[in-house]
């Protein structure tokens, strides 16, 4: 809570206003120190500092000129392109909310979006006329559209940045708990939430991701994008924009391996964010040979957790410029890292394989039961954080916030346990725990020992209704190129290492896992594509 509002005073000090920086600062401190550098390529185009900024500036002109005020949403719609980077910063120049989507979700999924998060104005890619339309449909409160390319649907963004060129525009002021951008979670277990993310908590990420993950970075770096912005790579580039770093995109719309090393190459890329599986793309594809990636020194991944195969495999293609983060958007990443020198190639005393790392500087984690008691070391329980990272709470959803916070900690939704040392391993989200036979079985330990087959690629397990035990495992797999799966081959493989209640009964194989937007896969995903299949209802075996 803001501590502007009355109350008395705490430790003798009189409550103050708590004024922040309004993150779209960052441009105008880029354009003074490096009017001339490129910032942002994309394709053949490049854009230097100097002219984002000013772009920047003529498009909070434009959306002021539309009615958008402090505190207003602003819902975006739109694949990677420059409009999209810099929208993100006149949204805040305006003191507005930033409520980016997964632009892959449907048209009713984002009309949603604009409806849980009362948006008034729609930013929308011209490649999108249906999302447009149903947006428009649920959401009356929208005032105004602005087309990223020319549309039949709204005002057109290079218009508007060509009229608005040149205006003088005020920075709106901020304070710390002012919100800047709605993240939304994936809704992998129900309805996404607008989880509220301010200029002062995302003050405090910038500045930890710089300390904790790139430490070191400067304008003379360079970070290639590989995601959609809308979320974790967003955020990553805002990091790379506080130090003047350059972003570039891929020219299209669909992951190209071979462009991006080449992009590696080209432009001497030294910072990769994403997600373990295209970790996995980009290191299993013949083109990572081909193309020198030499100064890339920092592969930041996250979003979800990286097999011990996997993990061992991009450390060999590219050296030890590992590093995973662990945490939710609501906590923006910030709960623990890995850093490179603790990823280790090689098995052996002393390798601490399977962990997520320790506390992020200025966090503090802590293992709990469900009543919210401290467990010891060792005993797996929910993940639990406090400290500057965490969101302020979700928007208009009460119910969800009583069930997130408990006694001032925020509950991950995540099971775990620490070791002596404060290192943390994750044995799987709370959702994706089943009962069988009485026992709790997590699925993250069964599917680590499965992707040690060398047929099996991907693989993901999940619960199912079973009448004698209640539920047991079904194992989906995904094979390895060019390899044909065998299920009594792969039940051998695991037999012995495992408790029986923990031994997936049945397997079920699909050429390729499905996905969420950002390549992760999701369990909810999972059950809705067997279900279509007719698969998820069969017996599961005895």
């Amino acid at each position: 809570m803001n501590e502007t509002t009355g109350g008395a005073p705490k430790g003798g000090v009189a409550p103050i206003t708590r004024r922040v920086m309004n993150l779209s600062h960052i441009l105008r401190q880029n354009a003074r120190r490096f009017p001339s550098e490129i910032g942002f390529v994309w394709g053949e185009a490049t854009w230097t500092w100097a002219e984002m900024n000013a772009r920047v500036d003529a498009m909070t002109s434009a959306l002021r000129a539309h009615g958008v005020a402090k505190g207003d949403r602003v819902l975006v719609q739109s694949k990677n392109c420059n409009q999209m980077f810099e929208a993100m910063f006149a949204i805040f120049r305006a003191g507005a909310v930033y409520v980016p989507t997964n632009y892959r979700q449907t048209p009713d999924e984002v009309a949603y979006l604009a409806t849980a998060s009362g948006a008034t104005l729609l930013l929308c890619h011209a490649a999108f006329p249906a999302h447009a339309a149903a947006i428009r449909a649920a959401a009356p409160a929208i005032r105004a559209t602005i087309s990223i390319g020319p549309s039949d649907f709204g005002e057109d963004y290079e218009a508007l940045v060509e009229r608005h060129a040149g205006a003088a525009t005020e920075v709106e002021p901020v304070e710390y708990d002012d919100p800047c951008w709605f993240f939304f979670t994936s809704g992998t277990t129900g309805r996404p939430k607008a989880a509220v993310l301010t200029h002062g908590q995302m003050a405090f990420i910038i500045t930890n991701h710089l300390a904790d993950l790139m430490p070191g970075y400067t304008n003379a770096d360079a970070s290639l994008v590989v995601a959609p912005l809308s979320h974790g790579a967003g955020v990553n580039q805002l990091v790379v924009a506080a130090r003047g770093g350059k972003s570039i995109l891929l020219p299209g719309e669909r992951l190209d391996v071979e462009e991006a090393w080449r992009l590696v190459e080209a432009w001497k890329v030294t910072n990769i964010f994403t997600v373990p599986t295209i970790v996995k793309i980009l290191t299993e594809h013949p083109a990572v040979d081909r193309y020198d990636h030499s100064s890339v020194k920092t592969v930041i991944y996250a979003g979800a957790p990286m097999y011990r195969e996997d993990q061992k495999f991009a450390l060999a293609k590219l050296g030890k410029v590992m590093i995973q983060y662990f945490g939710l958007g609501e906590v923006t990443g910030c709960i623990t890292v890995l850093p490179q020198a603790l990823h280790a190639p090689d098995d052996g005393p002393g390798v601490k394989v399977g962990t997520c790392g320790f506390e992020r500087t200025g966090m503090e984690m802590q293992i709990q039961d469900a009543a919210g008691n401290e467990l010891p070391t060792g005993e797996a329980g929910d993940i639990c954080v406090i400290g500057p990272g965490v969101f302020a709470g979700y928007y208009d959803n009460p119910e969800a916030n009583v069930k997130s916070f408990r006694n001032g900690w925020f509950v991950t939704g995540d099971i775990g346990y620490v070791d002596a040392e404060g290192f943390l391993f994750i044995t799987g989200r709370a959702s994706d725990m089943y009962i069988s036979g009485g026992s709790n079985v997590y699925p993250r330990e069964i599917e680590e020992l499965l992707l040690t087959h060398p047929t099996v690629k991907e693989v993901a397990i999940i619960g199912v209704p079973h009448p004698k035990w209640g539920e047991v495992g079904l194992a989906v797999v995904s094979p390895a190129e060019g390899a044909t799966l065998d299920a009594a081959v792969l039940a051998a493989h695991i037999d012995g290492k495992l408790a029986r209640y923990k031994l997936p009964a049945r397997y079920v194989f699909l050429d390729e896992m499905p996905k969420t937007g950002y390549g992760k896969i999701a369990k909810k995903l999972v059950r809705e594509t067997l279900d279509e299949m007719g698969l998820l209802t069969e017996k599961a075996g005895a």
